[in-house]
């Protein structure tokens, strides 16, 4: 029995290994899959496709609308009418109850429509083109979110996996000088607390470790959640710390002329601008006669039992051509306040517009010099962590020799464990805020 429960793990686990699908990303890979795949560009996509379909419900209100309808008529009592009785020989002041028609009629009409002119629907086509380019725009906003996103979540794995090997360095070296502070105390050669001061910095490496790969697994869920993709799925990473710092340092970035007229928020405040202008062209209109032609063609058959579809059946023709003008007269005022309205918001909008032209310098300001500040970062942090390397090497070997107590040797095993930190978040700042400046520079 246990061999067959066995057995059946074995299966569920072998299947289970193999429906879970593994990816494998550079970080330049894992931009374009997300910007194809995640859940925000596909969203942004389907925004796009219903606005082309919107632009096409908006032309066909000009175009020729055809219907037909098949009206069929019962009467289960007939009405009646008073004809006066003297009409038929009677005595005057009577009526006669007559019932006009027959008991069922069936009418089958075809119906042409067509729009001639309305100044609501020209505006309206100009709109619905206005529509879409707001949301390709905004396609190409959300591409641009995503790229940044994917930078941050791909970034944030590589920080925690070379979190986890230094530390996890720095563990195995720590154990080793406990191990040899054991054999010192051992001989007399050493106090406890010079021993019990290494065992408290293993003691909190170990609590760094466990927190660490904690935040790794997290940092892989969020990568996968970013790239649209199971969050369970395994994925490599191709691209390493060293290899981006390298692409990320780009100084001509820093000094490349800039236009917020080119950006996309730019271009999604100008096209809302436009829009407006048209809500004001529509108020506008309606003040404009509207006109609209029609064809009709009918078939109409009567007869007192239900064989209207036999050959003796006979349908009377009709047929009706006609065109209908619309002319706005007066509206208490109601076209003009709702004028006004749609000219206040163009104002709002005018203003925006010169809002977000300052806002994206101001931005882009910003983001050069985080950047600048972040390679500033990343040089200190580098010659820190040398002088850091050489302080914790010189302190171990005091320490051995009994020149130095612990406590100088964990001061400066702590100063190393604060420098490699700081020089692997120095690295993230670079690519993150590199990230930031291309955002900032509509760069996609």
């Amino acid at each position: 029995m246990k061999k067959k429960i066995a057995f059946i793990i074995t299966i569920i686990a072998f299947t289970t290994g193999f429906s879970q699908e593994t990816y494998q990303f550079s970080l330049h890979e894992a931009v374009q899959f997300a910007i194809k795949n995640g859940y925000a560009a596909k969203n942004a996509s389907n925004d796009v496709a219903a606005a082309k379909k919107k632009v096409w419900e908006t032309t066909t209100m000009g175009l020729p609308q055809i219907n037909a309808n098949i009206d069929y008529q019962n009467y289960i009592k007939q009405p009646i009418a008073l004809i006066p009785a003297e009409f038929f020989g009677g005595n005057k002041g009577e009526f006669a109850e007559i019932s006009f028609g027959t008991k069922q009629n069936l009418v089958g009409a075809v119906t042409l429509n067509q729009l001639i002119f309305d100044g609501s629907y020209l505006v309206g086509l100009q709109s619905a083109k206005t529509y879409l380019k707001i949301s390709e725009s905004a396609q190409i906003k959300t591409e641009i979110n995503i790229k940044l996103a994917t930078i941050n979540a791909y970034s944030n794995v590589l920080l925690a996996e070379e979190s986890y090997k230094i530390l996890t360095k720095n563990k195995d070296l720590l154990v080793q000088n406990v191990k040899e502070t054991k054999v010192l105390l051992d001989n007399g050669l050493i106090e406890s607390q010079q021993l019990e001061q290494l065992q408290i910095t293993l003691s909190n490496i170990n609590i760094q470790l466990n927190k660490t790969e904690r935040l790794k697994d997290l940092a892989y869920k969020m990568l996968n959640y970013t790239l649209g993709i199971d969050i369970e799925s395994n994925i490599t990473l191709t691209d390493n710390f060293e290899t981006l710092l390298l692409q990320n340092i780009q100084l001509e970035l820093i000094t490349n002329p800039f236009s917020s007229e080119n950006h996309i928020d730019y271009q999604i405040a100008f096209n809302n601008k436009r829009a407006n202008e048209l809500m004001v062209k529509l108020e506008k209109s309606k003040a404009l006669p509207s006109i609209s032609a029609f064809l009709n063609y009918k078939q109409t058959a009567d007869n007192d039992k239900l064989k209207f579809f036999r050959t003796e059946q006979k349908w009377f023709e009709s047929s009706l051509l006609g065109v209908s003008v619309h002319i706005p007269l007066f509206s208490s005022l109601k076209r003009t306040a709702q004028t006004q309205q749609a000219k206040i918001n163009l104002e709002k909008a005018n203003r925006q517009l010169e809002e977000k032209s300052e806002e994206l310098k101001l931005l882009h300001q910003k983001a050069v010099s985080d950047y600048q500040f972040a390679i500033d970062q990343y040089n200190t942090s580098k010659e820190n962590l040398q002088l850091a390397e050489q302080i914790e090497r010189k302190e171990t070997i005091k320490f051995m020799e009994g020149i130095s107590t612990s406590f100088d040797l964990t001061n400066a095993q702590n100063q190393l464990y604060n420098s490699q930190q700081n020089f692997l978040q120095s690295i993230f700042d670079i690519i993150t805020t590199k990230a930031a400046l291309e955002t900032a520079i509509n760069k996609l």
